[in-house]
């Protein structure tokens, strides 16, 4: 007995990590061993899958549409909808808004419970029987017929010991009942070992054709898990669907009972994150908003603000002052003491917009031009990037570098040198296309920072160069109101431009050409004020000669004051 046990302790040794002895190996092609060892893992997929799936659904398992549906959250959601809804006047915006979203949410309510009962249907229970029944009984098959195997083995060892019992006892002579008892246990051993083959005969034939069963239904199911995401897909475009079609209705009903200023304004994100071309063709400008906003506001008072853009603003005030930017551009006057914020709102607007105001396509001509050493060999390769830029994006880039260099001359007070400006501004005017890659990647987007700084310091410098036009800071005409003493523009918005040009904020001035001289007594006035330089709207290539003295002056003027 304990020799027997012992054996079949070696057997078992034996076994591999699946299962596998070399009883069974001998019995099986090598097809079917291979379909053998993905018994268990398929048995461990369908056990773990069903148990995490299981515990996914919301509503009570097993349970018919109704009692599911009153157990999900979302039905609890919309029944406390329900019952907010009863305190308000149904005839008001709020309680419509509330009407409606209690209905969609029990709608969604139903297409959860809808899509838990088809998920136990159609995946649990198969995946249930798959891991519970299904492949245990296979399993079972197996460890039976390795049971048979190892007897039969081992009834196989003992006959052949008694064979060998009986050849002897015969041969030397022995005592004949003896013989005769030894060979009728060599018979017995013999009938048990065809009864015992017959057995594994028919467990092999079982579990062979079990193996194949598998085998063919293996496809079977791996649909299982694809029709996981087919009913999730169904399910999603089911709750979509009812969202759109609820949305769609509330949106239009409540634009009806609530034409609110808040509603009719401009919406904040067709000012901030949105595209330069898209942001000035409904506005109508060619100078982005928050740019000539913020440069007016900066002009007005803030020039000799030190560390202006280096300096962080409040988070409130800035979030509060693009708000406005974009609801009521014309009530920006509260801001324009807070220098910082200006500026911060300026700087927050580049960084925000989808592409870079010196754009993508032109990142690596940027680079090549910022990697030239000779001074005049790099102010020609900008210069000639310059004029590749789209005509929106030249426009608000002349604009911006006209008004750095403006800043840059009360660099004494303001401490902030072209060099220090483009350190904090550079990285929001030009920045590499998002590429995934390692570690040599991101160095090389150190360096092309560096590069960028470069190239935003060259366009500072030679501002004056590269943009040899003169400009009207106070495109618009919407910052006439500022003090007459901190003006950008020799001459009043009527005599520069048509009156439609600066008649409302939304309406872009149509290109002109350049105004007739200005009366003596006009530029008397000018030299008298000492204003800052003169500009237009628009890039006027024919200034007067009369406006150079006026330059000259307010030159004096500001280094003066400085």
């Amino acid at each position: 007995m304990m020799k027997r046990q012992l054996h079949r302790m070696r057997q078992l040794a034996q076994t591999g990590s699946l299962g596998r002895t070399p009883e069974t190996a001998e019995l099986l092609g090598e097809d079917l061993l291979q379909v053998e060892q993905r018994l268990e893992p398929a048995k461990r997929a369908a056990h773990n899958v069903h148990k995490r799936l299981q515990a996914c659904l919301q509503g009570q398992s097993g349970a018919d549409m109704d009692k599911r549906v009153k157990k999900l959250p979302l039905m609890a959601l919309s029944t406390a909808m329900a019952e907010s809804f009863k305190e308000l006047d149904p005839d008001s915006s709020m309680g419509k808004a509330l009407e409606m979203s209690c209905v969609i949410q029990n709608q969604l309510a139903c297409i959860v419970a809808e899509f838990e009962m088809t998920l136990e249907k159609d995946v649990l229970q198969p995946l249930s029987r798959l891991s519970e029944e299904e492949l245990p009984a296979i399993l079972k098959h197996k460890k039976s017929l390795q049971k048979l195997v190892s007897d039969w083995n081992t009834l196989k060892s003992r006959l052949s010991q008694a064979s060998k019992s009986s050849g002897g006892s015969q041969g030397l002579g022995g005592v004949p009942g003896s013989y005769t008892s030894t060979a009728n246990k060599v018979e017995t051993l013999k009938e048990e070992e065809e009864e015992l083959k017959r057995k594994v005969e028919q467990c092999k034939d079982e579990y062979l054709a079990d193996l194949y069963h598998f085998a063919t239904k293996e496809d079977t199911y791996a649909n299982y898990f694809i029709h996981i995401l087919e009913i999730q897909a169904e399910y999603h475009r089911k709750s979509l669907n009812s969202l759109d079609t609820a949305l769609a209705e509330l949106r239009e009903n409540h634009s009806q009972t609530d034409p609110s200023p808040s509603m009719t304004a401009t919406p904040f994100s067709r000012v901030y994150g949105v595209s330069l071309g898209t942001h000035l063709q409904e506005l109508g400008r060619d100078i982005a908003l928050p740019i000539e906003a913020c440069v007016m506001m900066l002009l007005s008072d803030g020039m000799k603000e030190e560390g202006l853009f280096r300096l962080a603003p409040g988070a409130s005030v800035l979030k509060r002052l693009k708000q406005t930017m974009a609801q009521d551009p014309s009530s920006l006057e509260e801001f324009c003491s807070d220098h910082h914020a200006v500026a911060g709102a300026l700087k927050s607007y580049l960084r925000e917009l989808p592409e870079p105001l010196m754009t993508f396509e032109l990142y690596d001509d940027w680079m090549r031009a910022a990697s030239l050493k000779e001074p005049g060999t790099r102010l020609e390769a900008l210069r000639e990037v310059c004029r590749r830029l789209p005509p929106e994006n030249l426009n608000n880039l002349r604009y911006l570098m006209k008004f750095l260099a403006r800043l840059a001359e009360e660099q004494d007070i303001n401490k902030m040198t072209p060099s220090n400006i483009a350190i904090v501004l550079g990285p929001n005017l030009l920045w590499p296309p998002e590429k995934e890659g390692d570690q040599a990647q991101l160095d090389a987007a150190s360096v092309s920072s560096i590069q960028v700084v470069g190239v935003v310091e060259a366009l500072i410098q030679n501002a004056d160069t590269l943009f040899p036009e003169d400009i009207n800071f106070n495109m618009s005409g919407l910052f006439s109101a500022l003090d007459p003493q901190e003006k950008v523009s020799s001459r009043p918005a009527s005599e520069e431009f048509p009156a439609s040009a600066v008649s409302a904020l939304a309406t872009t001035p149509a290109l002109v050409p350049a105004p007739a001289p200005a009366p003596v007594a006009t530029k008397e006035k000018a030299e008298s004020e000492v204003p800052p330089r003169p500009a237009s709207p628009k890039v006027n290539r024919n200034l007067p000669e009369a406006a150079a003295p006026a330059e000259d002056v307010t030159r004096k003027g500001s280094q003066g004051s400085a």
